[in-house]
């Protein structure tokens, strides 16, 4: 899904110009990462939505309890749902370089494939389903994430992801944001 952006006047603001408090949260940014992605100097116009996603994002990986491959699979199936190619580049080569998760597990979910474990299969799904039903999903979908070993407590942080990315697939909506150097490996039509 790549609509025409909707945010036309506002420009990616550049590191080195920025002030105050766009200043300060591309700082944060740029320690936590080693760069500034195109999203988060798009993000910045309005600074405490990117501050709002850097905290919540980093209390995920955090605290939620999932494996870095778990944590991935979700923001995978929220950022596809929502049909953010900048988000799933991303988050594809981080699963890929960093996160762990295995190779056919990756294909498949780029690819719209069923999902060769089932465990991660389950997981997906459930975040697939929060996304698709607006925070509810079926009781099917739920009785499997939580036969698969998953936890209740989990859900919590699927919201939380969920959350998240809606503040950054929504703005790469908003700017049609271009996907970095970084990521073009991985980009997705």
């Amino acid at each position: 899904m790549s609509a025409t952006p909707y945010i036309q006047q506002l420009q990616p603001v550049v590191h080195a110009d920025a002030q105050g408090a766009q200043k300060e949260i591309l700082d944060t940014a740029l320690k936590q990462v080693g760069f500034i992605p195109n999203m988060y100097a798009n993000m910045v116009n309005a600074p405490a939505v990117l501050s709002t996603y850097l905290h919540g994002y980093g209390l995920f990986r955090k605290e939620s309890g999932l494996t870095p491959a778990e944590q991935e699979v979700v923001f995978l199936a929220v950022s596809r749902t929502n049909g953010c190619t900048y988000c799933t580049a991303a988050h594809s080569m981080i699963a890929d370089k960093m996160s762990g998760v295995p190779a056919p597990v990756l294909q498949a979910i780029r690819g719209h494939q069923p999902i060769p474990d089932a465990k991660l299969a389950a997981l997906f799904e459930v975040t697939t389903e929060m996304v698709k039903s607006l925070g509810q999903p079926s009781p099917a979908a739920v009785k499997a994430f939580l036969d698969a070993g998953y936890q209740e407590r989990d859900l919590l942080y699927i919201v939380l992801a969920v959350s998240v990315k809606v503040l950054s697939n929504y703005s790469n909506h908003a700017f049609g944001t271009t996907v970095d150097e970084r990521f073009a490996a991985y980009k997705v039509d």
